[in-house]
């Protein structure tokens, strides 16, 4: 199993930027499809976007899409969540996560999340 650590968050202004990164140890990181997730006070986990293996083919939720990039760096065991333009609404406990498919279900390993808040 994947052992994964975020960081990077903070507290940013609306229209701000921050990056997240995700630091991954114990199993070999490029057999797995990496994503993030995010979970803000009250509701539930929501998809923020993933990335495939190795040829980097991402996908992100419609929320998102046009203002976060997600990449990985496969020589460092990292993936990383660029956030541009944050909304209040971003606000969240921010997860990454591996899964050996693109289906959303099987996401797991979850690290301990990171803080995100956006200040309006």
């Amino acid at each position: 199993q994947v052992q994964l650590v975020e960081s990077g968050g903070g507290l940013v202004q609306a229209g701000g930027s921050l990056r997240l990164s995700c630091a991954a140890s114990g199993r070999t990181f490029s057999n797995y499809v990496m994503g993030w997730f995010r979970q803000a006070p009250g509701k539930e986990r929501e998809f923020v976007a993933h990335i495939s293996r190795s040829v980097s083919i991402t996908y992100y939720a419609n929320s998102v899409k046009g203002r976060f990039t997600i990449s990985r760096d496969n020589a460092k065991n990292t993936v990383y969540l660029q956030m541009n333009s944050l909304k209040p609404e971003d606000t969240a406990t921010y997860y990454c996560a591996a899964s050996q498919t693109v289906r959303l279900t099987d996401f797991g390993s979850w690290g301990q999340g990171t803080q995100v808040t956006v200040s309006s």
